[in-house]
């Protein structure tokens, strides 16, 4: 009986694994990413702040966004009908594709006070507003929890985050606010971003952009 259920619990703890999900093909979704790289960039670093490099960012993260955007879970009207066509093969590839690129920092503006004030909130949170450290799911280098499915954020562009972070803070308040992001799950990000004022958002973003 001991040996039963030992063995249903390791058959659960395979079956709730992300290595038992089927994972998807970089070289296919190479050949699937041409309509991507106008805003992303050929290896998924984009060119300018208002899109997000996709380089490295994690292939469960990838996938997980992908198909938010494509079921409308996130809304993001530039791909408005970009993904319609695609299957869930077809995302699983692309998400591939990116994962195994390198990313390229964007880098952070040399603000020394912005620069002082990011770091703080990055790595210690503020425990003053409840704020908890952006190191505990992005890991203090930046670069995330893959198999948890948390992006790996330094590097990216800072305008990039900085928007992210204010849509989920509308999200926290008015879910019905076109801008408002609401596909963070548990919303740990909406409860983070809600009790964050401007300047925290771009002090912090501008810190994660330096990051590698």
């Amino acid at each position: 009986m001991k040996t039963t259920f030992h063995t249903a619990v390791a058959l659960i703890a395979v079956l709730l694994s992300p290595f038992a999900l089927a994972s998807g093909d970089a070289e296919s979704g190479k050949a699937k990413t041409a309509a991507c790289g106008a805003c992303h960039g050929k290896d998924g670093n984009s060119f300018v702040g208002n899109y997000p490099s996709l380089a490295g960012l994690g292939e469960k993260y990838l996938s997980k966004q992908i198909q938010d955007i494509k079921s409308g879970a996130r809304t993001v009207p530039e791909m408005t009908g970009m993904l319609s066509a695609l299957t869930d093969q077809d995302i699983a590839d692309i998400a591939a594709y990116y994962n195994g690129q390198t990313r390229k920092p964007a880098g952070a503006e040399e603000n020394t006070k912005q620069l002082s004030l990011g770091e703080k909130i990055y790595r210690a949170g503020n425990l003053e507003t409840s704020v908890s450290a952006c190191t505990g799911c992005h890991s203090p280098s930046g670069n995330g929890n893959k198999p948890a499915g948390y992006p790996a954020l330094g590097g990216q562009y800072a305008q990039y985050i900085a928007k992210q972070l204010r849509a989920f803070r509308t999200g926290a308040h008015d879910a019905e606010d076109p801008s408002a992001r609401l596909n963070d799950g548990s919303s740990v990000m909406r409860g983070m971003a809600a009790r964050m004022n401007d300047q925290e958002i771009d002090a912090v973003s501008n810190y994660i952009s330096g990051l590698h």
